[in-house]
């Protein structure tokens, strides 16, 4: 049986909430992407291309910092990966992320929140970023998602 992790990035927990829903129903462990600089909700107006958020994702090569590593990453061969959907993309953070670790022989499984944008080329960016992962295209799920849709879906990975 494979050992799994649930690592998430959220910026107003709705994305947490769906993680740990997960991490509960497949029995995974749980970690949480946090920014070093906690963003405030000024940063996160995507209306205002001065917010944080905006010039962030205006530039491909920003790569926030995250506050806390995951320890023993090798011991898990799938990891999904959660995150709102930002500019029809991953969070910055997330390119942090999975630049951080190495990723070789792992199954990496996105997972997005969304108003409504779809999770648009989020898996083939982050293979992009860990080339020796095998990154899937993963799937936007709306917010009310309950536990055995996520579990059903995730089966195929574990």
């Amino acid at each position: 049986m494979s050992k799994v992790l649930v690592a998430y990035f959220s910026a107003s927990g709705v994305t947490a909430g769906m993680a740990e829903k997960l991490a509960k129903e497949i029995k995974a462990d749980l970690f949480q992407i946090e920014p070093e600089v906690p963003y405030t909700n000024a940063d996160l107006n995507w209306g205002n291309n001065k917010s944080r958020s905006s010039v962030e994702m205006n530039d491909k090569s920003c790569r926030p910092v995250i506050s806390s590593q995951m320890q023993n990453m090798d011991q898990y061969d799938v990891v999904f990966v959660g995150f709102p959907v930002w500019w029809y993309r991953e969070p910055s953070i997330i390119d942090t992320f999975m630049e951080s670790y190495d990723f070789t022989g792992k199954t990496v499984v996105p997972f997005a929140t969304s108003g409504g944008s779809g999770i648009g080329d989020s898996g083939k960016n982050m293979q992009t970023l860990s080339p020796a992962a095998k990154v899937v295209k993963g799937k936007r799920f709306a917010s009310d998602v309950s536990g055995k849709v996520l579990a059903d879906w995730a089966s195929e990975w574990l």
